[in-house]
């Protein structure tokens, strides 16, 4: 039952979100900064883990195929395959989850704690539009991190490949030309797109609603990070089988 009404609280919480909207010179600096603070900062990790996830793919694949028949250019495909469909747009939405996911339901919860929140209501500000509308809107950015993340993947894949003596460079661009469907592009960025809502949104709901002091700042950005994860899987799932299947 407490499940059920979390679950409404959350669509009246997205509901208010875009009610009695915050003057546009006082949101446009909010969107700015939170553009800032969760797309920007956070593009050093995802680069840094695309990177070494595909050169990880790329020998894995590699010391798999043992089988002389089995041509070399499955490498870069199965690469591809694996970057663009779900270690991009899934596995780097989970590490996410706990970068970004953590950073807005403390700060928000923070507020919570210290009363800010309070006093922008008592001030007649909608606080839900004023602090979680810039979230959404700078997450709105997410897929420009993971089409970058999607390169950088593919990129450490082929140097791992390369420079490993797995493949030559030629066999390896091969693989990636090998039966390529632009739908699959299109699907992870759709996935994206549904992941960055869920980013913005349930640490927002997490940090917005929590009660007590300082420590259960702390147990509300765990919670968050694990029911973003839980909802970021199933999201997963069903867009797959919706899109795909």
């Amino acid at each position: 039952m407490n499940y059920l009404a979390s679950i409404g609280s959350y669509a009246l919480m997205i509901k208010e979100v875009f009610r009695k909207p915050t003057k546009w010179s006082i949101m446009k600096s909010l969107i700015l900064k939170e553009i800032d603070e969760l797309i920007y900062g956070s593009m050093g990790i995802i680069i840094f883990i695309s990177f070494f996830i595909g050169g990880v793919v790329a020998i894995q694949t590699a010391l798999n195929l043992t089988n002389p028949i089995i041509p070399k250019n499955l490498i870069g495909f199965t690469t591809r395959q694996s970057i663009i469909l779900e270690f991009a747009p899934t596995f780097c939405s989970i590490i996410m989850a706990g970068k970004v996911g953590s950073y807005i339901t403390s700060s928000i919860g923070t507020m919570r704690v210290t009363e800010q929140i309070d006093a922008l209501e008592v001030m007649g500000v909608n606080a839900l539009n004023y602090l979680v509308f810039p979230k959404i809107v700078a997450l709105m950015l997410y897929p420009f991190i993971i089409a970058i993340a999607m390169f950088v993947g593919i990129f450490g894949g082929w140097m791992a490949g390369v420079f490993g003596g797995f493949l030559t460079s030629a066999d390896f661009v091969e693989g990636l030309q090998l039966e390529f469907i632009p739908f699959h592009v299109t699907y992870s960025f759709i996935k994206v797109l549904v992941f960055a809502f869920v980013l913005a949104t349930i640490p927002s709901f997490h940090g917005f609603y929590m009660r007590g002091g300082a420590l259960e700042v702390g147990k509300a950005s765990t919670t968050s990070f694990v029911w973003t994860s839980v909802v970021i899987i199933i999201l997963n799932y069903i867009l797959t089988q919706l899109l795909l299947g």
